[in-house]
Protein backbone atom coordinates (compact mmCIF):
# COMPACT_ATOMS: atom_id res chain seq x y z
CA UNK A 1 0.00 0.00 0.00
CA UNK A 2 1.45 3.36 -1.01
CA UNK A 3 2.05 5.83 1.76
CA UNK A 4 2.00 9.58 1.22
CA UNK A 5 4.45 11.80 3.01
CA UNK A 6 2.83 13.42 6.03
CA UNK A 7 3.41 17.02 7.04
CA UNK A 8 4.30 18.43 10.39
CA UNK A 9 0.98 19.74 11.65
CA UNK A 10 0.48 18.88 15.33
CA UNK A 11 -2.75 16.95 14.77
CA UNK A 12 -1.25 14.97 11.90
CA UNK A 13 1.84 14.12 13.93
CA UNK A 14 -0.43 12.73 16.61
CA UNK A 15 -2.20 10.58 14.05
CA UNK A 16 1.10 9.29 12.71
CA UNK A 17 2.19 8.33 16.22
CA UNK A 18 -1.10 6.48 16.66
CA UNK A 19 -0.09 4.24 13.79
CA UNK A 20 -2.55 5.37 11.14
CA UNK A 21 -1.61 5.00 7.49
CA UNK A 22 -2.43 7.09 4.46
CA UNK A 23 -3.27 5.76 1.04
CA UNK A 24 -5.06 2.75 -0.29
CA UNK A 25 -8.56 2.61 -1.62
CA UNK A 26 -9.98 4.93 1.04
CA UNK A 27 -7.67 7.74 -0.05
CA UNK A 28 -8.25 7.11 -3.76
CA UNK A 29 -12.03 7.16 -3.45
CA UNK A 30 -12.00 10.15 -1.13
CA UNK A 31 -9.87 12.11 -3.59
CA UNK A 32 -12.21 11.12 -6.40
CA UNK A 33 -15.08 12.43 -4.29
CA UNK A 34 -13.44 15.77 -3.58
CA UNK A 35 -12.79 16.22 -7.30
CA UNK A 36 -16.44 15.45 -8.14
CA UNK A 37 -17.59 18.08 -5.64
CA UNK A 38 -15.14 20.50 -7.22
CA UNK A 39 -16.74 20.03 -10.62
CA UNK A 40 -20.21 20.70 -9.19
CA UNK A 41 -19.18 23.87 -7.36
CA UNK A 42 -17.16 25.12 -10.33
CA UNK A 43 -20.31 24.80 -12.44
CA UNK A 44 -22.40 26.73 -9.91
CA UNK A 45 -19.75 29.44 -9.71
CA UNK A 46 -19.22 29.80 -13.47
CA UNK A 47 -22.97 30.01 -14.14
CA UNK A 48 -23.29 32.70 -11.46
CA UNK A 49 -20.32 34.63 -12.90
CA UNK A 50 -21.97 34.59 -16.33
CA UNK A 51 -25.21 35.83 -14.79
CA UNK A 52 -23.37 38.67 -13.04
CA UNK A 53 -21.70 39.65 -16.32
CA UNK A 54 -25.02 39.57 -18.17
CA UNK A 55 -23.82 36.91 -20.58
CA UNK A 56 -26.33 34.19 -19.81
CA UNK A 57 -25.82 31.93 -16.87
CA UNK A 58 -28.16 31.49 -13.95
CA UNK A 59 -28.35 31.15 -10.20
CA UNK A 60 -28.51 27.46 -9.44
CA UNK A 61 -27.81 24.89 -6.76
CA UNK A 62 -26.00 21.55 -6.80
CA UNK A 63 -28.83 19.66 -8.51
CA UNK A 64 -29.23 22.43 -11.06
CA UNK A 65 -25.51 22.22 -11.76
CA UNK A 66 -25.90 18.51 -12.51
CA UNK A 67 -28.72 19.24 -14.96
CA UNK A 68 -26.53 21.81 -16.73
CA UNK A 69 -23.61 19.40 -16.95
CA UNK A 70 -25.86 16.63 -18.27
CA UNK A 71 -26.85 18.88 -21.17
CA UNK A 72 -23.24 19.26 -22.33
CA UNK A 73 -21.54 17.11 -24.98
CA UNK A 74 -20.69 13.72 -23.47
CA UNK A 75 -23.03 14.66 -20.63
CA UNK A 76 -23.96 11.04 -19.91
CA UNK A 77 -20.32 10.07 -19.50
CA UNK A 78 -19.72 13.07 -17.25
CA UNK A 79 -22.82 12.29 -15.18
CA UNK A 80 -21.69 8.70 -14.74
CA UNK A 81 -18.32 9.83 -13.44
CA UNK A 82 -19.90 12.43 -11.17
CA UNK A 83 -22.38 9.91 -9.78
CA UNK A 84 -19.51 7.59 -8.92
CA UNK A 85 -17.50 10.43 -7.45
CA UNK A 86 -20.37 11.67 -5.31
CA UNK A 87 -20.98 8.15 -4.00
CA UNK A 88 -17.26 7.94 -3.20
CA UNK A 89 -17.43 11.22 -1.30
CA UNK A 90 -20.53 10.08 0.60
CA UNK A 91 -18.72 6.87 1.54
CA UNK A 92 -15.74 8.88 2.79
CA UNK A 93 -18.05 11.02 4.91
CA UNK A 94 -19.60 7.90 6.44
CA UNK A 95 -16.11 6.57 7.18
CA UNK A 96 -15.23 9.86 8.89
CA UNK A 97 -18.46 9.77 10.90
CA UNK A 98 -18.48 6.13 11.97
CA UNK A 99 -14.86 4.96 12.07
CA UNK A 100 -13.45 8.36 13.10
CA UNK A 101 -10.05 7.97 11.37
CA UNK A 102 -9.19 11.61 12.18
CA UNK A 103 -9.86 11.02 15.89
CA UNK A 104 -12.47 13.71 16.44
CA UNK A 105 -13.44 11.82 19.56
CA UNK A 106 -16.65 11.35 21.50
CA UNK A 107 -16.84 14.60 23.40
CA UNK A 108 -19.51 17.16 22.49
CA UNK A 109 -17.52 18.90 19.77
CA UNK A 110 -16.33 15.63 18.26
CA UNK A 111 -19.81 14.13 18.12
CA UNK A 112 -21.22 17.26 16.50
CA UNK A 113 -18.46 17.16 13.89
CA UNK A 114 -19.04 13.47 13.19
CA UNK A 115 -22.80 14.03 12.98
CA UNK A 116 -22.09 16.74 10.42
CA UNK A 117 -20.01 14.27 8.40
CA UNK A 118 -22.89 11.78 8.50
CA UNK A 119 -25.39 14.39 7.36
CA UNK A 120 -23.05 15.41 4.56
CA UNK A 121 -22.86 11.77 3.50
CA UNK A 122 -26.65 11.53 3.26
CA UNK A 123 -26.85 14.75 1.24
CA UNK A 124 -24.25 13.48 -1.22
CA UNK A 125 -26.08 10.17 -1.59
CA UNK A 126 -29.19 12.10 -2.66
CA UNK A 127 -27.09 14.21 -5.03
CA UNK A 128 -25.56 11.05 -6.51
CA UNK A 129 -29.07 9.65 -7.01
CA UNK A 130 -29.95 12.79 -8.95
CA UNK A 131 -26.96 12.17 -11.21
CA UNK A 132 -28.06 8.55 -11.69
CA UNK A 133 -31.54 9.73 -12.69
CA UNK A 134 -29.97 11.97 -15.32
CA UNK A 135 -27.82 9.11 -16.62
CA UNK A 136 -30.80 6.77 -16.94
CA UNK A 137 -32.95 9.39 -18.66
CA UNK A 138 -35.41 9.65 -15.78
CA UNK A 139 -34.80 13.40 -15.55
CA UNK A 140 -33.77 15.45 -12.58
CA UNK A 141 -34.84 13.98 -9.28
CA UNK A 142 -37.72 15.97 -7.87
CA UNK A 143 -37.39 17.12 -4.31
CA UNK A 144 -39.41 19.23 -1.94
CA UNK A 145 -36.81 21.98 -1.99
CA UNK A 146 -35.96 24.31 0.84
CA UNK A 147 -39.44 25.80 1.06
CA UNK A 148 -41.04 22.35 0.89
CA UNK A 149 -39.24 20.85 3.86
CA UNK A 150 -39.49 24.16 5.73
CA UNK A 151 -43.27 24.00 5.32
CA UNK A 152 -43.20 20.39 6.54
CA UNK A 153 -41.28 21.37 9.66
CA UNK A 154 -43.52 24.36 10.34
CA UNK A 155 -46.55 22.06 10.28
CA UNK A 156 -45.16 20.05 13.19
CA UNK A 157 -45.56 20.84 16.89
CA UNK A 158 -43.02 23.54 17.80
CA UNK A 159 -42.36 23.80 14.05
CA UNK A 160 -41.08 27.37 14.18
CA UNK A 161 -38.57 26.35 16.85
CA UNK A 162 -37.41 23.44 14.69
CA UNK A 163 -36.88 25.69 11.67
CA UNK A 164 -35.08 28.22 13.86
CA UNK A 165 -32.85 25.44 15.16
CA UNK A 166 -31.96 24.41 11.61
CA UNK A 167 -31.33 28.04 10.69
CA UNK A 168 -29.08 28.49 13.70
CA UNK A 169 -27.17 25.36 12.73
CA UNK A 170 -26.65 26.70 9.21
CA UNK A 171 -25.46 30.02 10.63
CA UNK A 172 -23.03 28.17 12.91
CA UNK A 173 -21.71 26.32 9.87
CA UNK A 174 -21.27 29.63 8.06
CA UNK A 175 -19.30 31.00 11.02
CA UNK A 176 -17.10 27.90 10.92
CA UNK A 177 -16.40 28.60 7.24
CA UNK A 178 -15.41 32.18 8.04
CA UNK A 179 -13.20 30.98 10.90
CA UNK A 180 -11.49 28.45 8.66
CA UNK A 181 -10.92 31.14 6.05
CA UNK A 182 -9.48 33.56 8.62
CA UNK A 183 -7.22 31.12 10.44
CA UNK A 184 -6.35 29.05 7.35
CA UNK A 185 -6.39 26.02 9.64
CA UNK A 186 -7.17 23.88 6.59
CA UNK A 187 -3.43 24.01 5.85
CA UNK A 188 -2.90 21.36 8.54
CA UNK A 189 -4.75 18.85 6.34
CA UNK A 190 -2.91 19.66 3.11
CA UNK A 191 0.52 18.47 2.03
CA UNK A 192 1.62 21.59 0.16
CA UNK A 193 5.34 21.07 0.63
CA UNK A 194 5.73 19.95 -2.97
CA UNK A 195 4.57 23.37 -4.20
CA UNK A 196 6.85 26.32 -4.70
CA UNK A 197 6.43 29.03 -2.03
CA UNK A 198 4.65 31.28 -4.53
CA UNK A 199 2.22 28.58 -5.64
CA UNK A 200 1.61 27.58 -2.04
CA UNK A 201 0.79 31.15 -1.04
CA UNK A 202 -1.66 31.53 -3.93
CA UNK A 203 -3.27 28.19 -3.14
CA UNK A 204 -3.89 29.36 0.43
CA UNK A 205 -5.26 32.74 -0.71
CA UNK A 206 -7.65 31.16 -3.19
CA UNK A 207 -8.80 28.63 -0.60
CA UNK A 208 -9.47 31.35 1.97
CA UNK A 209 -11.46 33.35 -0.58
CA UNK A 210 -13.49 30.28 -1.48
CA UNK A 211 -14.27 29.39 2.12
CA UNK A 212 -15.28 32.97 2.89
CA UNK A 213 -17.62 33.05 -0.12
CA UNK A 214 -19.21 29.80 1.00
CA UNK A 215 -19.62 31.36 4.42
CA UNK A 216 -21.51 34.28 2.83
CA UNK A 217 -23.85 31.92 0.99
CA UNK A 218 -24.63 29.87 4.08
CA UNK A 219 -25.14 33.05 6.12
CA UNK A 220 -27.86 34.03 3.65
CA UNK A 221 -29.44 30.57 3.73
CA UNK A 222 -29.39 30.48 7.53
CA UNK A 223 -30.75 34.02 7.79
CA UNK A 224 -33.66 33.24 5.50
CA UNK A 225 -34.47 30.13 7.55
CA UNK A 226 -34.52 32.19 10.74
CA UNK A 227 -36.79 34.69 9.00
CA UNK A 228 -39.10 31.86 7.93
CA UNK A 229 -39.24 30.66 11.55
CA UNK A 230 -39.90 34.16 12.88
CA UNK A 231 -42.75 34.75 10.44
CA UNK A 232 -43.93 31.12 10.31
CA UNK A 233 -43.82 31.51 6.53
CA UNK A 234 -42.04 28.82 4.48
CA UNK A 235 -41.86 31.11 1.45
CA UNK A 236 -39.21 33.13 3.30
CA UNK A 237 -36.83 30.14 3.23
CA UNK A 238 -34.33 30.07 0.38
CA UNK A 239 -31.77 27.59 -0.86
CA UNK A 240 -28.47 28.19 -2.61
CA UNK A 241 -29.96 29.16 -5.97
CA UNK A 242 -32.52 31.53 -4.48
CA UNK A 243 -29.92 33.11 -2.19
CA UNK A 244 -27.71 33.87 -5.18
CA UNK A 245 -30.73 35.34 -6.99
CA UNK A 246 -31.43 37.59 -3.98
CA UNK A 247 -27.86 38.90 -4.19
CA UNK A 248 -28.33 39.68 -7.86
CA UNK A 249 -31.47 41.72 -7.06
CA UNK A 250 -29.72 44.04 -4.59
CA UNK A 251 -28.28 47.46 -5.41
CA UNK A 252 -24.95 46.78 -7.09
CA UNK A 253 -26.23 43.21 -7.30
CA UNK A 254 -24.07 42.33 -10.28
CA UNK A 255 -20.96 43.26 -8.30
CA UNK A 256 -22.09 41.41 -5.18
CA UNK A 257 -23.06 38.32 -7.15
CA UNK A 258 -19.86 38.47 -9.17
CA UNK A 259 -17.68 38.51 -6.05
CA UNK A 260 -19.53 35.62 -4.42
CA UNK A 261 -19.62 33.70 -7.71
CA UNK A 262 -15.86 34.04 -8.12
CA UNK A 263 -15.58 32.89 -4.53
CA UNK A 264 -17.54 29.73 -5.36
CA UNK A 265 -15.16 29.08 -8.25
CA UNK A 266 -12.33 29.57 -5.74
CA UNK A 267 -14.05 27.08 -3.42
CA UNK A 268 -14.07 24.60 -6.30
CA UNK A 269 -10.32 25.17 -6.64
CA UNK A 270 -10.01 24.49 -2.91
CA UNK A 271 -11.82 21.17 -3.40
CA UNK A 272 -9.45 20.26 -6.22
CA UNK A 273 -6.57 21.03 -3.85
CA UNK A 274 -8.20 18.69 -1.34
CA UNK A 275 -8.39 16.00 -4.02
CA UNK A 276 -4.71 16.35 -4.81
CA UNK A 277 -3.02 17.28 -1.56
CA UNK A 278 -5.26 16.38 1.39
CA UNK A 279 -3.78 14.10 4.01
CA UNK A 280 -6.31 11.29 4.20
CA UNK A 281 -6.02 9.02 7.20
CA UNK A 282 -7.27 5.52 6.44
CA UNK A 283 -9.11 3.71 9.26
Amino acid sequence: MATLQMGHGPSMDRLEQAGHTVGGWVARYARFGYAARGVVYATIGVLAVKLALGSGGKATDTKGALVTLAEQPFGIVLMSLLAAGLVAFAAWRFVQAILDPEQKGRDGKGLVTRAGYFGSGILHVTLALSAVHLVTGAGAQKGRGTQGWTAELLSQPFGAALVALVGAGVMAFAIAQFRNAYTAKFREKLSLGRMTPTHREWAIRVSRFGLAARGVVFTLIGGFLLLAALRSNPSEAKGLDESLAVLADQPFGAVLLGIVALGLVAYAAYLFLQARYRRIVAP
